[in-house]
């Protein structure tokens, strides 16, 4: 099966069977699936969109809402259906995903929508909502398939059927004792194979991986990576069993966390929206270009330092702006991998070293390479091999500190405290387009003047 792409055409019928009658728009709805029918709510508008909820079936309308994007605004659509239906999708909804669509209405909103669902659905999101979004306790769903560690394996069995009857799909089963505490974890497979007779607290792997409430989403996608585990706990202080996250919201995780680095290394808050509007993206991007623009005025005055360099041999100002041009650009390429790196592990300090060690020798073997190049150019069309070598040593020595400051900046923001996708890119251009203008430009002043 191939993965859905937004077609024009798909638009134009849903926009067609919009304005024909209900039955003709059930009948095109039938052919797509939930995930497909939140990408196509895109290009509708809210009445549009609260039209085609109310006609889906309530498991399917469940879905649409839990798989559009928040930019979307789920819960804005939520607020706006009839108090009955909301509550009917609510229910149906996974908790998890209910408190993250209810999270974004207003408190009022919230406490109107709550109140019409059943006491013990509010009473878990309510719970849900007290932690912090980017948690793995607001991450988690705290429906989970637990059985007791003095049941036989008979008694067990029992309980996961009795309890499976209300979860959509469990990957493991968690044994607690009578406070709650989480004692280990069983396979559906070893409980099914295990000797006639057998007690949960025979047969459970007390080995296993959990992680507290108010760890960070990223380091919940960290382990179940690393690990390579479909699902993971969820316990407080005292080991009582919260809930349970599985791949499935780890794999929106990752997806979040890469869109966020993406943005920051760009130079991009974070808040902005990527459908967002002309006036969000100005308020986004405005203070980062400010900020772009005074390092630019620093690289310029390097070049008004050398103003008498730049009147006599005014061909060097054509190179030394694709010196400081290949200077970003590798110091983007070290800064990307580099940031990577530190997303996906904490580095020890050895590893750092390595990190912009191996940065220094691919940048000054780059930076050799290219100068060469440019170095047989200005011998071809300038007939200056003078020229050439400058160039030639500046474009190495650019590389060698773009190779540097593109791993370094970033490892020192993260010892310091500092985001590195935030800070980094603005500080590493800096110096790639200072030292850019400096070296052919010093080196020009003091081999060719």
């Amino acid at each position: 099966m191939q993965s859905f792409e937004l077609d024009k055409s798909d638009i134009l019928k849903l926009k067609a069977a919009l304005e024909s009658n209900d039955a003709d728009l059930q009948k095109l709805l039938e052919e797509y699936h939930a995930s497909e029918i939140a990408i196509l709510f895109e290009k509708l508008e809210p009445e549009e969109r609260k039209k085609i909820i109310n006609i889906l079936p309530t498991e399917v309308a469940s879905d649409v809402l839990s798989e559009m994007d928040e930019e979307n605004h789920p819960g804005q659509l939520l607020i706006d259906l009839h108090p009955e239906k909301r509550s009917e999708i609510i229910e149906d909804l996974d908790y998890d995903d209910a408190t993250d669509i209810i999270s974004q209405l207003e408190e009022h909103e919230q406490h109107e929508v709550l109140k019409d669902i059943d006491h013990e659905d509010a009473s878990n999101i309510r719970a849900l909502m007290n932690y912090d979004e980017d948690t793995a306790g607001g991450l988690m769903n705290p429906d989970v398939l637990k059985v007791n560690v003095r049941l036989n394996k008979k008694d067990a069995l029992d309980e996961v059927i009795r309890l499976s009857e209300e979860m959509e799909e469990f990957y493991t089963i968690y044994a607690v004792d009578d406070d709650n505490i989480l004692q280990g974890i069983i396979s559906l497979k070893d409980l099914i194979k295990s000797r006639t007779g057998a007690m949960v607290s025979d047969i459970l792997k007390t080995d296993f991986v959990y992680v507290k409430a108010d760890i960070d989403q990223e380091e919940v996608a960290k382990l179940i990576s690393q690990y390579n585990i479909t699902s993971i706990p969820v316990v407080d202080d005292h080991m009582t069993l919260l809930g349970r996250i599985t791949v499935d919201d780890i794999l929106d995780v990752m997806e979040e966390e890469n869109t966020e680095d993406i943005l920051k290394i760009s130079g991009v808050s974070e808040d902005e929206e990527l459908s967002g509007s002309w006036q969000d993206a100005i308020r986004s991007r405005l203070p980062w270009l400010v900020i772009n623009l005074a390092t630019a005025f620093l690289a310029a005055s390097v070049i008004r330092h050398f103003d008498g360099t730049v009147a006599k041999l005014s061909i060097i100002s054509a190179y030394m702006t694709i010196i400081a041009g290949m200077g970003g650009n590798a110091a983007t390429q070290a800064l990307a991998v580099t940031v990577r790196r530190i997303s996906l592990s904490d580095l020890t300090d050895q590893q750092a070293y390595k990190t912009v060690v191996k940065e220094f020798l691919v940048g000054m073997i780059n930076g050799a390479c290219n100068g060469v190049i440019v170095f047989l150019v200005a011998l071809w069309y300038d007939a200056n091999p003078m020229l050439g070598l400058v160039l030639f040593l500046a474009m190495t020595g650019n590389l060698i500190v773009a190779g540097l400051t593109g791993a370094s900046i970033p490892l020192l923001l993260k010892r310091l405290g500092i985001d590195p996708a935030v800070a980094s890119s603005i500080i590493i251009t800096t110096f790639t387009d200072c030292i850019g203008f400096l070296l052919p430009l010093w080196l020009a002043t003091k081999l060719l003047l």
